[in-house]
């Protein structure tokens, strides 16, 4: 993420500060012939807290990536708002990985740069994120003493840094104690409730439970299903999403 902010474009004004609808075309990714992405028809609503969810080597990390223009399609497009994935859309974007990358600086610092090259390095903006984040009282910390919640919590702050229309977030509690994973849970939400758009990948079912709005459900590189939250979870569609809810081997397509 901190290659693609110094590489990035400056944060510009935009007329249109709403969150982005998605949408996925035959979706294609291939690597030695063998579709890890097959075929994906996906359209996401720019208001929801959609949730991606799937077993092990669905491909939920490589949507991810592909939706973000991270890494580019064997076939197909992606698209935000109607328009072509391109690097002016990806600077409105932000991904927060399952492990954070931090830079061998301070906590302050690591947001300093992020706000440096959007060209919004303000007092005031770095003291906003701190306070956002809970990270007010760690400023001056080297952000390599942090506990795995408090840096999870300082690599957030650097996605909002961007003030992004889409953030993704890829299984970013994984390993937390509760209490980091309701303070990841609750920035998030909080960043949605003012107008962002989150695609959050998650194996946890409780955390699915609590978060989505909608749920897009993979298998084996496929999307099986695309449903409201309730709908998914009271009444799933496939065999496969109801192996995953109930605990069983997912071996079904």
């Amino acid at each position: 993420m901190l290659d693609e902010i110094a590489h990035s474009q400056p944060d510009q004004p935009v007329a249109d500060a709403s969150p982005l609808a998605g949408e996925a075309r035959r979706l294609v990714y291939s690597v030695d012939g063998r579709n890890l992405v097959d075929n994906v028809d996906l359209a996401l609503s720019a208001t929801s807290l959609t949730v991606v969810m799937g077993p092990n080597g669905a491909g939920k990390s490589l949507l991810l990536r592909l939706m973000h223009g991270l890494i580019a399609p064997t076939a197909g497009e992606v698209r935000w708002g109607g328009q072509p994935m391109d690097v002016k859309l990806r600077a409105r974007q932000a991904l927060v990985f399952q492990r954070p990358v931090l830079l061998r600086r301070s906590v302050a610092a690591n947001i300093r740069f992020v706000l440096k090259h959007r060209d919004n390095n303000s007092p005031e903006r770095l003291q906003e994120l701190l306070e956002e984040v809970g990270l007010a009282d760690r400023a001056g910390q080297p952000a390599r003493l942090l506990s795995g919640g408090e840096q999870q919590r300082l690599a957030l702050a650097r996605a909002l840094a961007v003030r992004p229309r889409v953030l993704f977030m890829d299984e970013p509690t994984t390993s937390l104690d509760p209490a980091s994973t309701a303070s990841i849970e609750s920035i998030v939400v909080r960043a949605h409730q003012r107008g962002v758009k989150v695609v959050f990948v998650t194996h946890d079912l409780g955390q699915a439970r609590r978060l989505a709005d909608d749920v897009v459900f993979l298998n084996r590189g496929r999307l099986v299903e695309h449903s409201s939250a309730a709908r998914f979870f009271q009444n799933p569609e496939s065999q496969a999403a109801r192996d995953y809810l109930s605990g069983r081997l997912v071996l079904s397509s």
